[in-house]
């Protein structure tokens, strides 16, 4: 799997990285992802996602249940 987050679809961005002397040289800006289990209550088992630190806020904020609905409307396989 690519280093995409399944929640805000985050992936790696490119940029300069830039000198002292303002010499510049393409890098590239990862998303912070992380590999988390979550307990889906309503269907009584474990969920593994691979999320950013925002989507975790986001599954914070709003709930997992409608996390995964969202998911699952836009075709993602859970």
């Amino acid at each position: 799997m690519a280093r995409v987050c399944q929640i805000t679809g985050k992936k790696p961005m490119t940029g300069n990285s830039v000198s002292h002397s303002n010499i510049k040289t393409k890098r590239r800006f990862l998303p912070n992802l992380q590999k988390k289990r979550f307990f889906f209550a309503e269907e009584d088992r474990w969920i593994t996602l691979k999320v950013s630190t925002d989507a975790l806020r986001t599954i914070n904020k709003n709930g997992l249940a409608s996390v995964v609905k969202g998911l699952r409307a836009d075709g993602e396989k859970i």
